[in-house]
């Protein structure tokens, strides 16, 4: 573990979330993330050209060529991590900005988090959007009990087997299961929710939450099958009650 230098005090890690789609960032974020980025110059984020497009919808005055910009995908290897956060040992601010919604939820980020724990470097997160949490708000589903699941598997056999067990968990727990999908499989698992689900079951989908086009549907699955719902490439959240 690095040390920071004498006399300086340690910079911090701020968990920075975004917008969950194209809306005026300060309609949905406080303004303490307007402040936090623009007193940042260093990030980490999935993609650059999105990040930046963000910070200057953000803070339009702020310098781009100043930024100073790691990026955390699928081709980042475990062992570029450490570095990402060295400049807080030199009492420089680190952001951790989210592609949408909030970092380390459902988004990369945590490998990063943990490492600075073990570093002893500050963590601080923001407040801002998370669309299975205002999914679940909203769902009208036990919020006391609930469990996110992630992606169910593509193949249809295991994924039907999937969805039954879910059902029987949330029925034996009283717990609310709650999924995401590609947006452009989201059609395709609806319908398999329609049709493998018991009719007493509750469904929710939340889509495109925050935005204008938002939509929130929560109903039984007999009352569901009466509705069509049209979600292709539209970013989605699926909660079942049974």
């Amino acid at each position: 573990m690095q040390e920071k230098g004498p006399g300086l005090v340690m910079g911090k890690l701020y968990l920075i979330p975004t917008t969950l789609g194209n809306t005026s960032p300060l309609e949905v974020l406080p303004i303490s993330v307007k402040w936090t980025i623009e007193n940042i110059d260093h990030f980490i984020v999935e993609n650059e050209k999105t990040a930046r497009h963000f910070i200057k919808k953000i803070s339009p005055k702020k310098s781009q060529p100043s930024l100073k910009i790691n990026r955390l995908n699928k081709y980042t290897e475990p062992h570029e991590l450490p570095a990402f956060l060295d400049p807080c040992v030199h009492g420089q601010h680190v952001g951790l900005l989210s592609e949408a919604g909030c970092p380390g939820v459902a988004d990369p980020g945590a490998d990063v988090v943990r490492i600075a724990h073990e570093r002893n470097i500050q963590v601080v997160p923001l407040v801002g959007p998370t669309s299975i949490i205002l999914a679940l708000m909203a769902s009208g589903m036990n919020g006391q009990s609930f469990a996110f699941n992630g992606y169910l598997p593509i193949d249809d056999g295991e994924r039907k087997k999937a969805i039954k067990k879910m059902e029987k968990l949330s029925a034996d727990q009283n717990q609310s299961q709650i999924f995401i999908e590609t947006p452009y499989r989201n059609n395709k698992l609806f319908v398999e929710f329609v049709k493998v689900l018991k009719p007493d079951t509750r469904l929710c989908v939340a889509t495109d939450l925050t935005l204008e086009s938002e939509v929130i549907v929560s109903k039984t699955v007999r009352e569901l099958k009466q509705i069509n719902l049209e979600l292709n490439k539209r970013p989605s959240i699926f909660i079942i009650h049974a």
